[in-house]
């Protein structure tokens, strides 16, 4: 009867010690394939598609979407876009300062585009409400400035 007893208290701990080696791995493995697919998030953009089947042309793709390009147009911030309250008495240029200390970003406005600016914030100041040529790498719909002059 002893030995009964401890085979099946062998058996019953073996089996533990194997089930819980698994769930481990599984765990392990479920971890590991949500960091890469977390990593390789910000390469290939927010998709809507399933993004654990990630294409050489997608990555290639995003790669040439962040190489430098030239924008034109006006540095204004994202609350008022190229329309500041015209009752107010602060220029263009003081209304957009305004707002991005109050918290609003810096903007880009082309016509019906817009895109949110990352880069030089003193630069950015300077040449708030004027029509400006720019350097910068396009993410999404944020321009990383690397330079930037008055247009003519």
């Amino acid at each position: 009867m002893k030995r009964n007893s401890f085979a099946l208290l062998s058996f019953c701990v073996t089996t533990a010690l194997v089930v819980a080696l698994a769930m481990a791995i599984l765990f392990a493995s479920v971890t590991l394939a949500f960091a890469l697919a977390r990593t390789l998030s910000p390469v290939i953009g927010n998709n809507t598609k399933d993004d654990s089947a990630v294409s050489a042309a997608e990555i290639g793709q995003a790669s040439t979407a962040a190489a430098a390009q030239t924008f034109t147009g006006l540095i204004t911030d994202d609350r008022c876009g190229a329309r500041h309250d015209m009752g107010s008495d602060k220029s263009p240029s003081e209304c957009t300062n305004a707002c991005v200390h109050n918290g609003a970003k810096y903007a880009l406005v082309d016509g019906d585009k817009s895109y949110a600016l990352e880069g030089d914030a003193t630069g950015l100041a300077r040449a708030s409400g004027r029509r400006v040529t720019l350097n910068g790498s396009l993410d999404g719909n944020t321009i990383q400035v690397t330079s930037l002059a008055a247009s003519q």
